[in-house]
């Protein structure tokens, strides 16, 4: 056909011109919930407005914390406020304030109860009869607008049944007192007491003086401990009068390894941290949340000072930029007096102080895991990281780190001044230092016990504990809490220590010793240990979030099915990120050698 020929083609609109400016225009809108004004003035107001480099990534749970604290949830509004605030992703700061158990994220304005009572169920907590005080204590509180709730381990197994109403710990816990407390003004009440000088190492070889009924008890404040010569080890260091090369020495020579359950020794982990090229960091855990545990809380609130200047010295030898103390949520009172007694020493330091800053957990043991504490303290999910590269490499923010569990450093200073055959010269059955074993269960005097390293469990009930509870028998012990396995009381002769317990199917762990008496059971004490697992899962990694939760299941049962249970082990033991699902199996595997008579057909 010729072009001549051709029909003619005219363009036909599609839109008008309005219509096409009202697609641009929808176009142009945020996808998504926009904040509102209302809750951004509300946020700023906790959150302060933002400064002219914007706000810190890192400290979004500190500003969660804020929110929480102040409507005692976390309402959706205000969380697409802060991500604006804060220029994050919305789902970024909704899969952080839902990963932590003491978040809670509601819709709208949904009310929430205006009182909260964690009722402890840790086996400890169990064995004083928790579960009662849990069955019962909604009824007599009789308030809609009160909450009761059963809580992992809150690290008072010494004063068990321990709960907490709201953040107000309450010790001994009865229907009675609970009620009581539910009932009086939330508004804590000071320390009125006067400081004390409280010098750990004169309590070697005995048990800890007990705080019984005490939430927070009369402690060293930093002018008594300056005065009693605290900070001038610190001083020396800093100011060259003491070489670093010497402090290391001692660390080494003393043969101190990581009390928070690793038991890698310190010296060594400070030397591998300096090599590392600047800057470098550290990471103090103080999340302990290994059931059982609480040897770190008693040191804590009795002296916080001997701890923060063995933190000075390691940063100073090492050469340290900046610390992070990461401490658990359920530690208020501990919170409040370290925030003030930190305070004190950066108004009216003693030498140059790095930058130290205090960060709040929010309820996940995982956090106790080195790599996931990191995680918190940057403002993320603390799930653990996978290794190589390890963090003494690549931690803290991307630089190397030196992550210690706060009671290895609460020893420096008394090592160094005292020497490193002081510490190095008790132990028992061929082992060396001493060991802080928090104790608790069915024997008469609970609390932390300032022991010889190698001691034996018999040594520790009968020389510590004034024996067992009336009634009660030593039937099993747990030596080092969720973790550690379950050893019958015919190994209660074997030395508690690192690298004893391991052919034996356990280990030490943070020396939480639960004793358990003829009344009690392995397997439910096994079955608490792996609820508690399931709890506290991450849920990254599936052979642990899936396994932990079908072990509970059938554990439940009157006989167990050891075949299925063992291929659950295996697959935790050897597919597990992180050591939650590599140790889980731990209880279940001593039940099975130690105690299986309670999961026959005759349990």
């Amino acid at each position: 056909m010729h072009p001549s020929q051709a029909p003619e083609i005219r363009p036909i609109a599609i839109a008008t011109l309005d219509e096409m400016r009202e697609r641009i225009r929808r176009k142009s809108r945020l996808k998504g919930r926009q904040a509102d004004d209302a809750s951004i003035t509300e946020v700023r107001a906790l959150i302060g407005l933002k400064p002219e480099a914007g706000h810190r990534r890192d400290l979004l749970i500190e500003h969660l914390h804020k929110l929480n604290d102040a409507y005692r949830c976390l309402h959706d509004r205000h969380l697409v406020a802060l991500a604006k605030e804060m220029n994050i992703p919305m789902a970024e700061v909704y899969e952080v304030a839902t990963f932590y158990h003491h978040f809670e994220v509601v819709k709208g304005d949904e009310a929430v109860p205006g009182l909260t009572v964690r009722v402890c169920d840790g086996l400890s907590c169990e064995l004083a009869g928790a579960q009662d005080l849990l069955a019962r204590l909604p009824a007599l509180l009789g308030n809609a607008d009160v909450r009761v709730i059963a809580s992992p381990c809150i690290g008072r197994c010494e004063q068990a049944p321990a709960a907490l109403v709201q953040q107000r710990a309450v010790p001994f816990a009865t229907l009675e007192t609970l009620v009581y407390e539910a009932n009086r003004p939330l508004a804590q009440v000071g320390n009125a007491q006067e400081a004390i000088n409280f010098v750990a190492s004169e309590w070697a070889e005995k048990s800890l003086p007990d705080a019984a009924g005490q939430g927070a008890p009369a402690y060293t404040d930093y002018d008594s401990y300056r005065a009693h010569g605290g900070y001038a080890l610190a001083a020396a260091v800093v100011n060259g009068e003491e070489e670093a090369e010497t402090i290391l020495k001692a660390m080494e020579d003393s043969g101190l390894r990581g009390l928070g359950g690793a038991g890698f020794p310190a010296g060594r982990k400070w030397r591998i941290v300096r090599d590392q090229p600047a800057p470098r960091l550290m990471a103090v855990n103080i999340d302990e949340g290994e059931p059982g545990t609480f040897k770190d809380r008693v040191y804590l609130e009795r002296d916080p000072h001997r701890f923060l200047e063995g933190l000075l010295v390691a940063a100073q030898v090492v050469g340290v930029q900046a610390c992070y103390i990461y401490l658990r949520d359920e530690y208020h009172d501990c919170r409040a007096m370290l925030q003030a007694e930190i305070a004190k020493l950066q108004a009216n330091p003693p030498c140059h102080l790095p930058l130290i800053e205090l960060r709040r957990g929010a309820g996940a043991y995982i956090c106790g895991e080195e790599s996931a504490m990191i995680e918190s303290i940057e403002g993320k999910r603390g799930e653990p990281r996978m290794r190589p590269p390890y963090i003494a490499q690549v931690g803290l923010f991307g630089r190397p780190t030196l992550e210690h569990n706060f009671e290895t450093l609460y020893w420096v200073r008394d090592i160094v001044e005292k020497g490193p055959q002081w510490f190095s010269g008790f132990g028992r059955n061929g082992r060396k230092g001493l060991r802080s074993f928090s104790v608790s269960g069915r024997v008469k005097n609970p609390g932390v016990k300032l022991a010889p390293a190698g001691i034996t469990l018999l040594e520790l009930v009968d020389e510590y504990c004034g024996g067992m509870q009336d009634g009660h028998t030593l039937y099993a012990y747990l030596p080092g809490g969720a973790s550690g396995g379950i050893f019958p009381a015919s190994h209660a002769n074997v030395p508690l220590d690192f690298d004893t317990l391991q052919p034996h199917g356990g280990f030490i762990g943070s020396a939480a010793v639960i004793v358990l008496g003829q009344q009690d059971k392995a397997r439910d004490a096994a079955l608490n240990m792996m609820r508690f697992f399931a709890h506290e899962s991450c849920g990254q990694c599936t052979p642990c979030r899936v396994g932990t939760a079908k072990a509970a299941g059938l554990m439940e049962t009157a006989v167990w099915d050891n075949d299925t249970l063992e291929d659950l082990n295996i697959v935790m033991t050897d597919a597990s990120i992180c050591g939650l699902g590599q140790a889980a199996p731990n209880p279940v595997r001593c039940v099975q050698k130690y105690f299986a008579h309670e999961i026959g057909a005759a349990a």
